[in-house]
């Protein structure tokens, strides 16, 4: 069983990691693809194409044209669990794995990307803003579910190989999961709901529905859930599991107005 996530805009490289493990991404050929299409773009094309302020267009076309797939001798490159930040990150607080967390997420969790295709959380990258839904057009393909086509996919199904359970755990955003050919995944999909109470009504509330996504790949990881039953004892900051709620493959977490 492996848990896939969404990355983060915000992102983390002043803080240095406190881990020696690194790896490096699997796609390069197609993330060096894509970044020669990106340093084509102007301060003001990067500006109208990812809808960002004149500050953010300048900042991060430096960032392209410095950018070079991130190798284990970049002392620039930073693990991509620990650069990434935002809700979702904040929940995972990878900071606090131990030796032994980080090895299994390794093998269990990956992090979409709309510039790196599929990272493991210790793969290397280098600071970059590009979200999956742009519609940067690379060569022939008209934005990036098509360039990244089924190749997100098939490495996902490769990591599912070793897996006695073949499920995958879905936590990423419906922006990110698009990069997904679910009727092609080698197994099955099951993805996690959570419910915030409001004014007596259960909804999905973003903020901290992200900030739950990543708790409970934290609780994943650190108690080392490799059968779906068990993802039911989740319970982190006052969310429950629902049984009145759930599906086989939507399992419904809530909590209460007054958890604090």
């Amino acid at each position: 069983m492996i848990h896939i996530i969404s990355p983060a805009k915000s992102l983390d490289f002043e803080t240095k990691s406190q881990f020696d493990i690194l790896s490096e991404g699997i796609f390069r050929k197609e993330s060096e693809q894509i970044m020669k299409k990106l340093r084509t773009q102007s301060k003001k094309k990067l500006k109208d194409l990812m809808g960002i302020s004149d500050n953010l267009a300048e900042l991060n076309y430096e960032r392209n044209q410095v950018w070079e797939f991130p190798t284990a001798g970049n002392e620039q490159a930073k693990q991509a669990v620990l650069a990434f930040t935002g809700d979702v990150y904040l929940g995972i607080d990878a900071n606090s794995f131990s030796k032994t967390d980080l090895e299994y997420a390794q093998e269990h969790l990956r992090i979409l990307s709309g510039l790196y295709g599929l990272l493991r959380p210790m793969d290397l990258i280098l600071p970059y803003r590009l979200e999956m839904g742009t519609d940067l057009k690379v060569g022939t393909k008209k934005n990036l579910y098509d360039f990244w086509g089924n190749k997100i996919t098939k490495a996902i199904n490769e990591s599912l190989k070793g897996h006695q359970e073949k499920v995958l755990v879905n936590l990423a955003s419906n922006e990110y999961f698009k990069a997904v050919k679910p009727k092609e995944v080698d197994g099955e999909i099951v993805s996690p709901e959570f419910k915030d109470e409001k004014n007596g009504k259960l909804k999905i509330i973003s903020f901290y529905a992200k900030r739950a996504r990543g708790m409970m790949s934290n609780y994943m990881i650190k108690n080392k859930i490799a059968q779906v039953e068990d993802l039911k004892g989740f319970d982190y900051e006052g969310y429950r599991f629902s049984q009145e709620l759930s599906t086989p493959n939507k399992p419904v977490f809530t909590r209460a107005e007054n958890w604090k």
